[in-house]
């Protein structure tokens, strides 16, 4: 019997922790392509080299025959590098290329908007023309060919439309094939019609029959269109994004076009990062056999917001991006109810500034039952996951989520809006049957929210059936092994 095919894979994405991270994808980024290398199969990362990078602490290091590279962007000539380091602390050494231009990133410390003003940096279409074109130079000047291009958010997207029309002539990219997975649809970009001269695409991909949506061109509406195939981050997501208008917006109608090529697969999360029997950020490990030591956390996150320690009163974490997607909306309008409970609740998070300064009030107001810290800390995450007794995600539309897994292995109790990720993760506890690991509501309404906030607080003083409940949430399996394995099918799939 012939031994499984060893794929070459390269992964494209503008964040990898522990480089840089603004969410969610820079998790995946790190974690996946170590589960693939793990499996057998050969992947390399490429992700910009921004100026928050510590060079020396990651040592990043030039490569002779990827050092001044030229592209043209528009009509202007770009000069850029690429160099290299390897995924750190990683069990498998993955090969990591970082595209180095002073100009597009270099001089940069944030990765996608200014953050004094909060507005997109005004020339991310070139910036992000730049990693996509990159990607070409970097396989021509290897001679290192993937079998797989593996194309991430809309930063990726006009990765497939290069590969099918500058380059479908070339021989050296006639077996590569395309994957595009979507990791949130609520944050895509639309440029002027403008950027289209930027790309260098041929002009009959200038039209609404092309790459055009009105007036606007969008990466991740390219990727969607010239992709062999798109993943998302969650079973129930993809069904959302494919059947309803509300979830995908200005790019359902590609997404219904093409909803045979669309697959969900659930993210996994990194264990080796969170898990409460080896956490070294935390004060107290514990684990199933010894769960009475989670208590220990509980006391530190106490002390650490400031709020006195009782055993008795459940503390509700929440750890978020602070926008209406994720259901600040619910949380604002219904606070006041919030503060009447039997509960603390701790907030870390950054976003919106209407909700900065949201909490900033009501950290004034509520000194005894709310505390929060505005912008984000790992450290203070892990102590949240580890030391709260229920973490709160009330999400709009939640592609995957994270936290409510890491919540899960750390026997604190996920509290839900009935969701894709969260749907997939995250069943309704039922204390007659005890089937179940958390608590889920379904409506997006506010008196939703509170009923079931309500009823975990209620079954919180049962200790008997609250600890089994932790318990069933500690025994979850989230490895990225099967996550992993089902997107080497589909790369199968689509190499034929």
């Amino acid at each position: 019997m012939a031994a499984p095919k060893q794929l070459k894979i390269l992964f494209v994405t503008s964040e990898v922790v522990p480089f840089v991270k603004t969410g969610g994808l820079a998790d995946v980024s790190s974690a996946l392509p170590q589960k693939l290398q793990a499996l057998g199969h050969h992947v390399r990362i490429l992700m910009p080299k921004y100026g928050a990078i510590d060079e020396r602490k990651y040592k990043i290091h030039e490569v002779v025959r990827l050092k001044d590279l030229s592209t043209e962007i528009g009509k202007n000539e770009v000069i850029f590098s690429i160099r290299s380091s390897f995924l750190v602390g990683a069990r498998e050494r993955v090969q990591l290329y970082l595209l180095d231009n002073k100009h597009y990133f270099g001089i940069r410390r944030s990765l996608y908007s200014d953050p004094i003003t909060g507005k997109d940096f005004p020339d991310n279409d070139e910036r992000f023309i730049l990693l996509a074109k990159s990607v070409f130079e970097l396989i021509k000047k290897l001679g290192w060919v993937p079998d797989i291009i593996h194309c991430n958010d809309w930063q990726g997207g006009l990765i497939p439309v290069y590969l099918k029309t500058l380059y479908k002539d070339d021989p050296l990219f006639q077996n590569v094939k395309t994957i595009f997975t979507i990791h949130n649809l609520a944050y895509h970009p639309e440029f002027p019609k403008s950027t289209f001269a930027k790309t260098g695409l041929p002009e009959n991909l200038n039209s609404p029959k092309g790459l055009l949506n009105g007036n606007k061109i969008s990466f991740l509406r390219s990727g969607l269109l010239f992709a062999d195939a798109i993943t998302t981050v969650s079973e129930t997501y993809a069904k959302e994004i494919s059947k309803k208008k509300e979830y995908s917006g200005n790019v359902f109608d590609v997404l219904k076009k093409r909803k045979d090529s669309l697959y969900g697969i659930t993210n996994g999360i990194d264990t080796r990062v969170w898990n409460p029997e080896t956490d070294k950020i935390i004060p107290k490990k514990y684990s199933v056999k010894n769960i009475a030591n989670k208590v220990e956390n509980k006391k530190a996150l106490c002390e650490k917001f400031g709020l006195k320690f009782d055993e008795e009163k459940p503390v509700i974490g929440m750890i978020s991006r602070m926008y209406d997607e994720k259901g600040f909306d619910l949380v604002q309008k219904s606070f006041k109810e919030m503060m009447k409970l039997d509960a603390y609740f701790i907030l870390l998070g950054t976003g919106d500034k209407k909700y900065h300064r949201f909490f900033e009030t009501a950290l004034m107001k509520y000194p005894e039952q709310f505390s929060c810290y505005i912008g984000f800390d790992d450290s203070l995450a892990h102590l949240i996951e580890a030391g709260a007794d229920m973490l709160l995600m009330p999400s709009k539309k939640e592609p995957c989520g994270l936290n409510q897994m890491y919540s899960l292995v750390y026997g604190t109790i996920p509290i839900v809006r009935e969701t894709g990720g969260l749907a997939d993760t995250v069943k309704k506890f039922d204390e007659k049957t005890g089937a179940g690991n958390g608590f889920v509501f379904k409506k997006y309404e506010t008196k939703d929210m509170i009923r079931e906030i309500q009823r975990a607080i209620k079954i919180f003083k049962d200790k008997k059936t609250w600890q089994k409940l932790m318990k069933t949430g500690m025994k979850s399996n989230f490895d990225w092994v099967k996550p992993a394995k089902k997107y080497i099918e589909i790369y199968k799939k689509v190499i034929g």
